[in-house]
């Protein structure tokens, strides 16, 4: 498929003889022409921005649609800025199928292509650019297919994923045939699941995933992302809930825990691993999902607010989105609990900036218990210090007990004194009620403010 991709779009480059590139609407990289001469002559910073990362940036993205790209239907003529990096003109392509765009090809204009009639205003195209923009529409209905076809297994793997444990083998045995049919699968080779939040669900049209090495399917799932997060519908209640560590491996967190929601609607995405255990193309993945304009955040609604991080109007600053990855598995019955890992992680990466952007589940410490947790509201002693007016206490607080009470270690994290540090933590005891000094206490209050952040 990728080398369809490529030969129509050295047709396009031939035939305008101008080199050309290929992105999805969410301007990703697919295919690129030759660039003759030297890169400072041929190409710009965008350009070869484009190439090196596979993907333009949300401020390029931003500052091309502008020229309204998205609603074109025939091509259209971008200026030069060089305060933006655009160094030449291009001429955009707007790939369609059915009224849908699904991508654009950009043309580098170097001068030569200047006079060339691209049929605005009611007069007819230049017979090449009719040429090449039949070879778009070609793309298009290529690109159309890929969403499709990608659409299908996205749809069994969240079959998969929200059914309740009766029903797993049924639509593991579904997931396994298509993903056999496809040729993107072997059976009894390692997998694993990346988890990615937010995930913007809005864009109903949006362009299909990335064509990424191990990446086999994709789907958005709600908060909380099936029947982990309590009984299945249909399930039977009077059965006794798993134990912790009764899951496979003997690993907590498995589908039969409660857990609390995730926060916003997440991204999983089935990634095929070259070996158990490597989990490089997972990473792969998901370095490529975060850079999706799709994967962003800002405050999510009810959460409670970052210690020691407010904005002017009281509020959690803006987040960037984080991916999560779960231990890996070679039975497609296993990917529920494989899930749970992901969003689990995700959700951490999320919280804990130190753990992210990507983490795995096996590395996120005390989050793989706190995020087993069913979601209920924080504890009444913790409320009063969880309000935006006393963020910076309980950013005092977590960093207290992050260093394990030393006060000298506390005092020197925080840029302040002592005796600055003494008279925080009375104000800390004062609004909980609770005992530094007291061990239990300390539990408590350690655990309730790194789960108000999930």
């Amino acid at each position: 498929m990728r080398g369809d991709y490529q030969q129509l779009v050295d047709e396009i480059s031939a035939a305008l003889g101008a080199p050309a590139t290929l992105e999805d609407r969410d301007f990703g990289l697919i295919a690129f022409g030759a660039h003759e001469g030297d890169d400072d002559e041929v190409m710009d910073p965008v350009r070869t921005r484009s190439i090196l990362q596979r993907r333009s940036s949300a401020a390029v993205r931003a500052w091309f649609e502008a020229f309204g790209i998205a609603r074109a239907k025939t091509a259209l003529r971008i200026p030069p800025d060089p305060a933006a990096g655009v160094f030449k003109g291009r001429i955009c392509l707007p790939v369609r199928h059915r009224g849908i765009v699904h991508g654009y090809v950009w043309l580098l204009d170097d001068g030569h292509l200047t006079d060339l009639e691209l049929g605005s205003r009611g007069a007819p195209p230049d017979p090449r650019i009719a040429q090449a923009m039949e070879t778009a529409a070609r793309i298009g209905a290529l690109l159309a297919d890929e969403a499709r076809a990608g659409s299908e297994l996205g749809d069994l793997l969240r079959e998969l994923l929200v059914s309740p444990p009766d029903g797993r083998p049924a639509a593991a045995a579904s997931l396994r045939d298509a993903l056999r049919d496809s040729l993107r699968f072997t059976p009894g080779a390692p997998l694993t699941l990346v988890a990615v939040v937010p995930w913007d669900t809005s864009d109903t049209d949006a362009a299909p995933l990335p064509s990424l090495p191990g990446l086999l399917a994709a789907c958005a799932l709600p908060a909380g992302g099936g029947p982990a997060d309590g009984p299945a519908a249909g399930a039977d209640e009077t059965e006794p809930a798993a134990r912790p560590g009764s899951g496979r491996n003997g690993r907590a967190g498995s589908a039969g825990l409660p857990h609390s929601a995730a926060p916003v609607p997440a991204l999983a995405a089935l990634v095929r691993l070259r070996a158990s255990g490597a989990s490089a193309p997972a990473h792969t993945v998901a370095e490529h999902l975060l850079r999706s304009p799709r994967a962003s955040a800002g405050p999510a609604e009810g959460r409670a607010p970052r210690a020691g991080a407010r904005g002017a109007s009281g509020h959690p600053p803006p987040r960037p989105g984080a991916a999560g990855i779960g231990v890996g598995t070679r039975e497609l019955t296993d990917l529920p609990a494989t899930w749970r890992e992901a969003l689990d992680a995700a959700r951490a990466a999320h919280a804990e900036p130190r753990l992210g952007p990507i983490t795995q589940w096996d590395a996120i410490g005390p989050y793989r218990m706190l995020t087993a947790l069913p979601g209920t509201a924080p504890d009444p002693a913790i409320g009063p210090l969880l309000a935006p007016a006393h963020a910076e206490l309980a950013r005092t607080a977590e960093v207290f007990l992050d260093c394990a009470g030393q006060a000298s270690r506390t005092a020197h994290a925080l840029g302040i004194h002592r005796q600055t540090l003494y008279y925080r933590l009375g104000r800390v005891e004062k609004l909980t009620g609770l005992d530094l000094d007291d061990g239990e206490h300390r539990l408590l209050l350690h655990m309730a403010l790194k789960a108000a952040r999930l």
